[in-house]
């Protein structure tokens, strides 16, 4: 069979009625990929609103981040491995923090030390050490991962505290200023959290900061030899107002009585 000449394109003779007219006067590219805000006549298929374009978007930056309770600071190996090694090493109560990562406990402060030279060279993850302000004590590690600037996504990840450290406003605030980074700042569109789907503590967590729950991933991955199943969440830029809204007030008014879980279940 021929090709027949239509334009500046060559195309088999039974498509020629078939094809849509306007897809040979215009570039190829824009043919395949048309930009347009809804539905039309010529194609009924629903498809997403239009999203507003920012400029030149970047990762999360390292750098320091201050908060009233906590400081979170680029990896420093040689100065952070005493106290983060005793924060998380030393009984089991400590070293039941590493179960659900794919890394530790160390056997030594040595191996523990190069754990946190990987992590400083890395940039995703981009690792912070988080620093307890009262107590003037490195207490734990958090991390930006996955991080898809030219989609504004990221996922906030590797995030371990010492037992004294959990349950209090150091948790919260590392998350809030890592939301605040993402969103306030980098203006990004979705932050996820993922953990194992047996980790009880951090699926809690999440929920209680006001990540949404998204399902599960089966077989996700194998760590330490076994199966991993993945629960998935995540906030959006439409969620963080609210949001930001309550993590503030948890973190910084002197109100009785505030739950957390409770004022973010309501949205």
């Amino acid at each position: 069979m021929k090709l027949q000449k239509r334009g500046s394109r060559w195309v088999l003779p039974f498509l020629i009625n078939r094809v849509n007219p306007n897809f040979l006067k215009i570039p190829h590219e824009k043919a395949r990929y048309p930009m347009t805000p809804s539905t039309s006549i010529s194609n009924p298929l629903p498809v997403g609103p239009l999203v507003i374009p920012i400029d030149n978007p970047i990762p999360p930056r390292c750098q320091i981040y201050t908060g009233q309770f906590v400081t979170l600071t680029p990896v420093d190996p040689a100065a952070d491995i005493a106290e983060l090694y005793a924060a998380s090493h030393g009984d089991p109560v400590r070293e039941q923090l590493w179960t659900y990562m794919p890394y530790g406990p160390f056997v030594d402060q040595a191996a523990m030390q190069n754990w946190l030279e990987q992590c400083q060279a890395s940039i995703d993850p981009l690792f912070l050490t988080v620093t307890d302000r009262d107590a003037g004590q490195r207490v734990g590690v958090v991390s930006f991962l996955n991080i898809v600037a030219s989609q504004r996504r990221v996922e906030l990840g590797h995030i371990w505290y010492a037992p004294e450290a959990q349950r209090t406003k150091i948790n919260t605030e590392s998350i809030y200023l890592m939301l605040c980074e993402s969103f306030d700042y980098l203006h990004y569109r979705r932050v996820e959290w993922k953990c194992d789907s047996l980790n009880a503590r951090s699926r809690a967590a999440a929920l209680r900061l006001g990540f949404q729950y998204e399902g599960i991933f089966r077989q996700h991955l194998i760590v330490r030899g076994r199966n991993r199943d993945t629960a998935w969440f995540a906030m959006t830029d439409g969620d963080w107002p609210r949001i930001k809204a309550n993590l503030e007030r948890w973190l910084y008014t002197d109100e009785a009585g505030l739950s957390l879980a409770e004022m973010n279940r309501q949205l």
